[in-house]
C-alpha cells in the first residue's frame, strides 16, 4: 500500500475516449480546419486542450484558442449524466485504498470545474481528497508540476506515492517527480507507449494495484 495515489482522469477513471475524440473532430469541422482521425485525436488525450489541437496541426494562437472555446461548448452540450462510464474496478479499488487509510487525488489536464463535476456525478467525493485541473498548475503534464504540488500539499514523500495513468504523459509526470508509476492498459495509451515511458507497473485493472 502507498500513502498517496495520484490518478489521471480521462482514460484512467472515466471512459471519455469516444466523447473526447468525437468532440475534437466536431470542433475541427466547425472551425473550418482539416479533419483528423479518431486515432490521431486519441494520441493527444492528456494534454491541455490548446496543445491537443496544436499536436494535430500547426495553428496560430488565435486558432488554438478558437478550438478550445468551440470544444468546451460542444463538450458541455454533449456531456449528459451517464455518457461517461467509470472503468470496471476503479471505484472498488479507490474505496479499498481509502479504507486502508490512503489519500487519493486527481491530476488532470481537464478543466477544474469539469473534473469536479465528474467527481460529483460518479459519487467519488467521499474518496477524492484533492483535485488538480488544467488551470490549477503552472505547468501541465508531462511536467512533474501537478505531482510535486500534490506532494507538497500533503507533505508526502515521492517514494510513498503511486502515480497512475493511461498515457505516457502521466508516466513521465510521475517519474519526473521521483514517484513510482503505474500504467493502465485499458485506457487511451498502448502498452508499448507506457513501457517506453518507463512505467514501473502495468495493469489491466486497478483492483490488482496494492
Amino acid at each position: 500500500m502507498y500513502k498517496l495515489y495520484i490518478l489521471d482522469f480521462d482514460g484512467t477513471v472515466g471512459d471519455t475516449n469516444k466523447l473526447i475524440t468525437q468532440t475534437m473532430q466536431a470542433t475541427l469541422r466547425e472551425a473550418g480546419l482539416p479533419t483528423r482521425s479518431a486515432e490521431a485525436c486519441r494520441k493527444t488525450i492528456g494534454l491541455p486542450l490548446a496543445d491537443c489541437f496544436r499536436a494535430l496541426m500547426p495553428l496560430t494562437d488565435a486558432q488554438a484558442e478558437q478550438c478550445t472555446t468551440i470544444y468546451r461548448r460542444i463538450f458541455a452540450e454533449s456531456h449528459k449524466p451517464g455518457v461517461v462510464p467509470v472503468f470496471p474496478g476503479v471505484i472498488e479499488a479507490i474505496r479499498q485504498w481509502h479504507d486502508h487509510g490512503a489519500i487519493i487525488t486527481l491530476a488532470s489536464s481537464r478543466g477544474h470545474e469539469s473534473l469536479a463535476a465528474f467527481v460529483r456525478e460518479m459519487r467519488l467525493e467521499p474518496y477524492i481528497s484533492y483535485v488538480l485541473g488544467a488551470e490549477d498548475v503552472e505547468r501541465a503534464k508531462p511536467d512533474p508540476c501537478p505531482v510535486l504540488k500534490t506532494l507538497d500539499h500533503f507533505g508526502i514523500a515521492p517514494e510513498e506515492t503511486l502515480v497512475i495513468g493511461d498515457m505516457h504523459y502521466d508516466i513521465l509526470m510521475g517519474k519526473g517527480a521521483g514517484c513510482r508509476t503505474c500504467g493502465v492498459t485499458y485506457g487511451n495509451g498502448t502498452v508499448e507507449e507506457l513501457t517506453e515511458a518507463g512505467a514501473d507497473l502495468l495493469t489491466d485493472s486497478l483492483l490488482q494495484v496494492g
